[in-house]
């Protein structure tokens, strides 16, 4: 049987992006060219996922509530949508994040489809067993997403022209990509997968 590719677009948010409450630098610019894999992937007919962060207004993953960060991405808000240069196809399936208020639920393999089927589940359903990977942040869901893959026993790729990091310390998102080709995932660009 043929291996089966999807397309991951990790938490691609408003909130995440220059003028959001966590904004990872230059965030935005990365929306082109996730675009450009989107219509890559429709084109070939595979599956195409995109994760939200979709928090309650209390949960320990803020600052306020004991947590590190600040408010992001609470369910319904502005903040929470997907940034307006993501140009989205209508067969993407949307997960969603960071429900539970006693998890961070960094990784898409804590998400969940509007049936309340798991990330995994979905993939296996699908028949996927390599799974592409862009989006935000590098150092956090894209690093944890990618090495929750390889752990579920999938094959991951790291769309390198498609990611951007928080750098809380600098270096962190270097770090974060040794770590994941470390664990085995894979590194691409648009003209490769085009």
């Amino acid at each position: 049987m043929k291996l089966k590719k999807a397309l991951l677009v990790v938490d691609p948010q408003v909130d995440f992006c220059p003028g959001g409450s966590l904004a990872v630098p230059e965030g935005d610019r990365i929306m082109r060219p996730l675009s450009r894999y989107i219509k890559v992937f429709s084109k070939k007919g595979l599956p195409i996922f995109v994760s939200r962060d979709w928090h309650p207004k209390n949960t320990r993953h803020f600052k306020k509530f004991g947590g590190v960060w600040p408010v992001h991405c609470v369910q319904d808000t502005k903040g929470a949508e997907f940034h307006k240069d993501l140009k989205l196809v209508k067969e993407v399936i949307i997960l969603s994040k960071g429900m539970d208020p006693k998890e961070d639920s960094y990784s898409a393999f804590e998400s969940r489809d509007s049936n309340g089927t798991l990330f995994e589940n979905l993939l296996r359903i699908f028949g996927v067993d390599e799974i592409y990977i862009g989006g935000l942040a590098t150092d956090y869901c894209v690093r944890a997403t990618a090495i929750d893959a390889i752990k579920a026993g999938f094959k991951a790729t790291v769309l390198m022209d498609a990611i951007k990091g928080v750098d809380l310390k600098p270096g962190d998102s270097q770090t974060a990509i040794k770590e994941m080709l470390g664990y085995g995932a894979k590194k691409t660009t648009l003209e490769k997968v085009s």
